[in-house]
This record gives C-alpha cells, structure tokens and sequence, in this order.
C-alpha cells in the first residue's frame, strides 16, 4: 500500500446520510500497555448512543475485540451494531453471526505463549474465541521471539492466517476481516444506501479502507502511520472523540 499525504486532510463533520464504522483500540480509545489497561473516557458511551440515534442506527464498532468485551467496554451502549473478532462474529439488528468454535490445538498454543512470555514483561497474550494476539507495545524487544512464535504456531492451526499489526501479531481464521465486516453491514437496514465511513488505526483496518473507498466514502487514518490508503488522517484519539462532538475534559 502506498501512503500519499496530499489526500490525508481532517474529515468532514458528521452527517445524517453516513453509515459510520469505528475501530475501537487506537482510535476511539487510547492505546494502553495491553488491552486491558485501556481507559474509557467519561461519557464516550453515551455519545455513540447520541450518535446511534442521528444515524438511525447505522453506526457499528468494528474491533479485534470480542462483541462481548465491547460491551463491557461500552455498556451504556451494548445494544449498538458490532463486528468482534475482526468481523468472524456480528451482531446487527435482529440477527447475530457467532464466531467459531476454537480449535483443541489454540489452547496449548496459548499456554505456551504465555510461558514464552515470561521472559518479556510487558508483552501479553489476548485469546479471543477461537483468535490469539500476541501484543508486544509494552515490550518491543518481544517482537523477534513472539513472530517468530506465531509463525510456527501457524503449523498446528490449518485453515488459519497470521496477521502483523504495527506493535503486536494475531493468527486467526482465514477467510473474514473488516473489510468484509464493513461490506456485510452495508448490505443491510439500517446501513444500506448510505455513505460508508470508517476510522482506524492499524494495519488491520486497511482493508476495510480500502472497501470504503471503492464505495466512494470516506476513509480516515488515525495516527501517523504512512503506509495507508486511507484518504483522510486524525492524529490520534482525542481527535478522533472531537470529531464525533465529545469535549475532551480540560
């Protein structure tokens, strides 16, 4: 993917007509040392209700996370449209598509991440339904070990691909990500007919980029990352809940 700055302006304001996908870790939320440790600021729920309700409910969360860990993130809102797991499991209204069951293999997989792992403080292992992350933004020295771990792992989970984002590494499923996530809701009420919008910030998010933008909506790239087909750019998340008509508390 060749990044090119000269398309990478603010977004433009939110609109009644928009479809609006949003990445939640990096984007809507700053990241943290693991997943864990994420911070949710105060009122940020109630705004995507808000948004929920100018949209007509045409607004989803589109994450790595699973639907279930959505909600306890965001629980004025669990009722909103999600894709968890990058799109393996969905939740639009009146229908839900569950993830698959994991693997007998993934689960010596991630006790034996996990004992690798004592030798990186600060890197973890987050194992969601039948998906492992591997997450080293809080040890980069971690990121030779846990690759080299995750490719190796590939080996015991035939049908599963490995995913590199810019501080961590997922295997995972083939055959499903946000892209298609984002092409799935589009196809349904309440997203059909509108203008798709998605925000996010890691290399995961570029193939739902570049579904939006083959639907002449509107990509943006939260972050300074350069290698992105996104065609507009937020610096970080505090922008990101600006945009979306928060006051960040002073």
């Amino acid at each position: 993917m060749d990044g090119n700055d000269t398309f990478r302006s603010r977004p433009p304001r939110l609109r009644s007509d928009w479809a609006l996908f949003l990445d939640v870790d990096g984007c809507l939320l700053d990241h943290a040392s693991s997943p864990a440790q994420v911070e949710v600021p105060q009122r940020l729920g109630e705004r995507l209700c808000e948004i929920g309700s100018e949209l007509d409910g045409a607004i989803a969360l589109v994450s790595g996370r699973s639907i279930v860990a959505l909600d306890e993130l965001f629980p004025d809102c669990s009722g909103l449209c999600a894709a968890g797991l990058h799109g393996l499991e969905r939740r639009m209204p009146g229908a839900r598509v569950d993830a698959p069951a994991p693997p007998q293999a993934l689960n010596q997989l991630i006790d034996e991440a996990r004992k690798l792992l004592r030798d990186y403080p600060g890197a973890c292992v987050e194992a969601s339904g039948p998906c492992l992350n591997l997450h080293w933004r809080g040890a980069p020295g971690a990121s030779g070990a846990l690759g080299e771990f995750a490719l190796l792992a590939l080996a015991a989970l035939p049908g599963y691909r490995l995913h590199p984002g810019v501080h961590g590494v997922e295997i995972r499923p083939f055959g499903f990500d946000k892209g298609q996530a984002i092409t799935d809701f589009m196809a349904h009420p309440p997203f059909l007919g509108r203008k798709p919008v998605f925000a996010g910030d890691d290399l995961a998010d570029e193939c739902g980029f570049a579904v939006v933008n083959a639907r002449s909506g509107i990509s943006v790239l939260v972050g300074d990352r350069d290698d992105s087909v996104a065609r507009h750019r937020l610096a970080d998340p505090s922008r990101v809940r600006v945009w979306l008509g928060m006051r960040e508390a002073a």
